[in-house]
């Protein structure tokens, strides 16, 4: 080994257990968000009036009764609005505010800015009021739409080899209907927007809690009728995205720019929780129809499905979350037969939006479903039907045409199925519930595998730029957004390896419009993938600069030039990074660069829903065990294993923390959150803490174990790791099937509970009473 490597081994940055950059200012609650940047002098505060119906024509508003409200300033409506009055992402059909059709309970109709956040909320509560509109028959259900034939845009199908011909022939048959609900996304820090006005009206700064910032100046511009070059959109960090603030923080940022612009004063529109539940949309619940053929050894043999999601009243990005979907059912799975029928349902109810997964859960849990249906009718352990399905040699193409190369699924099975003593929990579960009458326990083994990349090509790059400092010091700006995630720890840590400097002397700036244009919203887990590899590129610019001119200065070949422990050597010499760069600047070297990358690759056919979408796939399993309290429906994971594929990790501790937390969203997703809409008015009823329950520290289960299953990542990805934010969500999978076995340890043998999700106390006595 020589000098080089043992430095770079000793010392390393990337793939260390470092802190998050902002952790200290998180725990101590100094990290400051945009509600906590200080208020220019005469600040204005907005608030939104809400359509108290769920569909109906706009007649009017009687916006005089509202400006005579105290410390109302102004009152905008859809006429108000010069430019385009949009905030739909893809298919411009999204009003920022109504105006002639009411679409569902929630809607912004018109906008009040008030001298005070108060005094505007109270303001905008008079929507009831003011708002004349003659109701409409709602269509508030996705299967009702579905019977209709309502869609947001027209069905996707996805089909390959025989599938009818083989359902025919198959020795068995399984047919079923499912449901699954949405999710609220219920970040900690809900949606705000501030809008500066600049230079005499000519341009606007806005501040924004958004994931995907370009497409906020876009909308901005295009809601003003400007051209984007005037508009600039700032992120310094989130509380929390999960997929809430990738379009839909739009209509917030266009409304207070557009108050702003109009009033030559700066406005903040903050809603509260309440008003962000009824204006939002959230995950895309699923409804399912199929048709499974099957051997007498579990293998499946050909799949016909539905997959039915509410999108809600307009498109926003249902086509790629269906499309995820409808990608994603196969999970670990080979179908030599499948036919798939993707019906996005155009209720009247939020617009549904991305939520971490993206399509993908909803599209891999119904495979999930299946499986263990077929497993209880044959009275085989579902872990081993899984196994018997999984991806292989000569097995390994999906069914929409990308071959699966990396095939981790059997080896990190076994190796968690080991580690979690599997087999021998199944048979002391089963002697438990032999003994237990009214506790009865339940155990469930899951896969994942999750493509990673936008299944929309041309999202797929990023770019970054690099400034170094006459003291050595670097700042890098790219254009992720950090929302907790950790990506500008990461980005940090692969700028500080390239230049061979500690993690302290990097830091990364907010993202910002005006400095890397024309970015990707931080979403389908590409955030590290995309920004690193353009950081890297930057860095690496100036790196060979300085490498020249050391070389120069040390008499060697400029190949020989190391760059470790803030130190420049070469030749037998070295100088302090500091130093070089102190020397550059006088001769006139260029200390900084821009980065650009693309993921390589990439194709894919929108209409065919044939080609190579994503760049490779993560793998991960896990294990739960449930208990189920069978007289009142409580239940609780008390054990979970979780083992998980993360590539060469570029920071362990925020891997493992984002498998925990992505394990507990997903937990919480289908056993505890439900959405309830009122049937007859269409009110979305769980619209608050009170009555809306995410999982807290509490639900966390008593054991939870997590590993990293390390196998460097084949593809030439960032220090060959892979992306972390979204698949672990999937493990979650393994709580819900574990509580479906306990309910199925209430009936007699080969079983099959009709469990919903969310798995609720009350859908778990139903399935508890179906069985017995």
């Amino acid at each position: 080994m020589n000098k080089r490597e043992t430095l770079v081994t000793s010392e390393p940055v990337v793939g260390r257990s470092l802190p998050h950059e902002s952790a200290h200012l998180h725990v101590s609650g100094a990290a400051p968000y945009t509600d906590d940047l200080p208020e220019p002098a005469g600040t204005l505060h907005a608030a939104l009036g809400l359509s108290p119906i769920a569909h109906g024509k706009l007649l009017g508003i009687d916006v005089e009764r509202i400006r005579k409200m105290p410390g109302v300033v102004a009152v905008f409506t859809a006429a108000d609005i010069a430019g385009e009055n949009n905030c739909g992402p893809l298919l411009h059909d999204d009003p920022i505010l109504a105006s002639d059709e009411l679409r569902y309970v929630g809607q912004p109709v018109f906008a009040v800015i008030a001298t005070d956040r108060e005094l505007a909320r109270r303001a905008a509560s008079l929507a009831k009021q003011v708002i004349q509109a003659e109701p409409l028959p709602p269509v508030l259900t996705a299967l009702e739409a579905h019977a209709a034939g309502q869609y947001v845009l027209p069905p996707m199908h996805l089909t390959r080899g025989e599938p009818a011909e083989q359902l025919a022939a198959a020795p068995h048959r399984l047919r079923g209907t499912w449901s699954l609900g949405g999710q609220e996304q219920f970040y900690l820090e809900g949606q705000i927007s501030l809008a500066l006005p600049q230079e005499g009206g000519d341009g606007v700064l806005v501040h924004c809690s958004t994931q995907h910032p370009s497409e906020m100046q876009q909308l901005v511009a295009h809601a003003l009728g400007w051209q984007a070059h005037r508009v600039v959109v700032q992120c310094r960090r989130m509380g929390g995205g999960f997929g809430g603030k990738e379009s839909q923080s739009a209509v917030f940022a266009c409304v207070a720019a557009i108050a702003a612009l109009k009033l030559k004063k700066p406005v903040k529109l903050r809603v509260d929780r309440d008003d962000d539940f009824l204006i939002t949309g959230r995950r895309h619940g699923f409804d399912y129809r199929w048709d499974v053929g099957f051997d007498a050894d579990g293998r499946v043999l050909a799949v016909d499905i539905d997959l039915i999601a509410n999108a809600g009243h307009s498109a926003d990005l249902s086509a790629p979350v269906m499309a995820r979907a409808l990608c994603h059912f196969d999970n670990a799975y080979w179908l030599p037969h499948v036919a798939m029928h993707g019906y996005c349902a155009r209720t009247n109810t939020q617009s549904n939006t991305a939520f971490r997964g993206f399509g993908g859960p909803q599209g891999a849990i119904a495979v999930e479903m299946i499986l263990d249906g077929i497993a209880r009718r044959l009275g085989v352990d579902a872990a081993e039907v899984r196994q018997r399905n999984f991806y292989a040699p000569g097995r390994d193409v999906t069914p929409y045409g990308q071959q699966v190369e990396e095939l981790h699924a059997q080896p990190l099975t076994a190796q968690l199925l080991a580690s979690s003593r599997y087999a021998d929990r199944r048979a002391e579960i089963t002697a438990f519930n032999a003994g237990s009458r009214v506790l009865k326990k339940g155990l469930a083994f899951t896969p994942v595998k999750f493509g990673i990349s936008f299944n929309v090509a041309h999202l797929n790059q990023a770019g970054a730029l690099v400034h170094v400092y006459t003291d050595g010091s670097v700042l890098v700006n790219h254009g992720g957004t950090e929302m907790g995630q950790g990506l500008n720890t990461k980005v940090a840590q692969v700028v500080a390896h390239e230049l061979g400097l500690p993690l302290s002397s990097v830091r990364c700036s907010a993202t910002d419009t005006s400095k890397v244009a024309n970015t990707s919203a931080t979403a389908a887990s590409t955030g590290s993938d995309l920004n690193g590899k353009a950081a890297q590129d930057a860095a690496r610019k100036i790196k060979l600069r300085l490498a020249a001119l050391a070389a120069e200065r040390f008499g060697c070949a400029v190949e020989l030039i190391a760059f470790e422990g803030g130190q420049v050597s070469g030749g037998g010499q070295s100088v302090a990074f500091c130093e070089l760069v102190a020397a550059a600047y006088l001769k006139r070297v260029q200390l900084w660069s821009d980065g650009f990358y693309a993921t390589p690759g990439l194709h894919w056919d929108r209409t065919k829903l044939q080609g190579h979408p994503f760049y490779y796939f993560a793998w991960g399993g896990a294990v739960c065990e449930a208990v189920v309290d069978t007289l009142t429906g409580e239940s609780r994971i008390t054990r979970a294993d979780l083992l998980h594929d993360v590539g060469t990790s570029l920071n362990p501790a925020i891997d493992i923390g984002q498998i925990e937390g992505g394990f507990i969203q997903g937990m919480g997703w289908l056993t505890m959150e439900e959405l309830v809409w009122h049937p007859v008015t269409g009110l979305l009823t769980t619209h608050a803490p009170s009555t809306y329950k995410i999982p807290t520290a509490n639900d966390c289960p008593t054991e939870l174990t997590v590993e990293l299953f390390g196998v460097a990542n084949a593809s030439e990805t960032i220090h060959r790791s892979k992306a972390v934010g979204e698949p672990p969500l999937l493990l979650g999978f393994a709580a819900l099937l574990a509580i479906k076995d306990a309910c199925a340890a209430c009936g007699p043998t080969r079983c099959d509970p009709p469990l919903r999700a969310p798995a609720t106390a009350e859908a778990v006595l139903d399935a508890i009473d179906a069985v017995r």
